[in-house]
């Protein structure tokens, strides 16, 4: 199914105040987070939890300068609507089972590395447990040998989602949003188990639970 005419319509409304919310929010970063964002001499996988989705469109705006960024939806009714929602935005969809990261999803985000674009992957989406890392990043960063990105993020004043499985984060207008990056390199994947224990800790530290 493909989301066009007066049903794309629908969602513009919605994309446009995405955008411009997004253009608000005042992002401080430092040397190390800046370098990483910026790093355009290879693909990389984006790593985020699900709560900080948000911030992908604008992030990539200003610190990715046009680079087509992939992220995986389900083959649903329901991930027609979130890529025609995607397209308003900036971001681009890949079809497949975001929720068990089959063969298929694997092999779309594999050939969109090859490609020289960046994928964003949410380790604990799309229904949790949140904070908890599957391994999806890590097989397709291996499978590629593409560093994956470590993206962070601390809200000086946010609204939660309370109703929503991971408490959605939507920061507040004109608020700060702290960033850190860290550039996992795939060497440093080989042993899967201990790198997703690694990862799943790390993701953690650079984006604590904010009540």
């Amino acid at each position: 199914m493909v989301i066009s005419g007066w049903r794309r319509a629908l969602l513009w409304p919605l994309g446009a105040l995405v955008q411009l919310w997004g253009r608000t929010l005042r992002f401080e970063t430092d040397e190390a987070t800046l370098r990483a964002l910026q790093k355009r001499d290879e693909p990389v996988a984006f790593v985020l939890w699900h709560n900080r989705l948000f911030l992908t469109p604008e992030v990539f705006r200003r610190y990715r300068h046009g680079r087509p960024l992939y992220a995986l939806v389900s083959a649903s009714k329901d991930g027609a609507w979130l890529t025609a929602f995607f397209s308003l935005v900036g971001l681009r969809a890949v079809r497949g089972s975001s929720s068990r990261l089959g063969r298929e999803a694997v092999g779309a985000l594999v050939d969109v590395l090859r490609a020289g674009n960046d994928v964003g992957i949410t380790p604990d989406g799309p229904r949790g447990p949140c904070y908890t890392l599957k391994p999806g990043a890590l097989i397709v960063a291996r499978r590629t040998q593409t560093p994956l990105l470590l993206l962070g993020a601390r809200f000086e004043s946010t609204w939660r989602l309370s109703r929503a499985w991971d408490r959605f984060y939507l920061p507040k207008p004109f608020s700060r949003v702290r960033l850190h990056c860290e550039l996992v390199n795939a060497a440093e994947l080989a042993d899967r188990d201990a790198a997703a224990a690694r990862l799943e800790t790390r993701l953690r530290e650079i984006s604590p639970d904010q009540s």
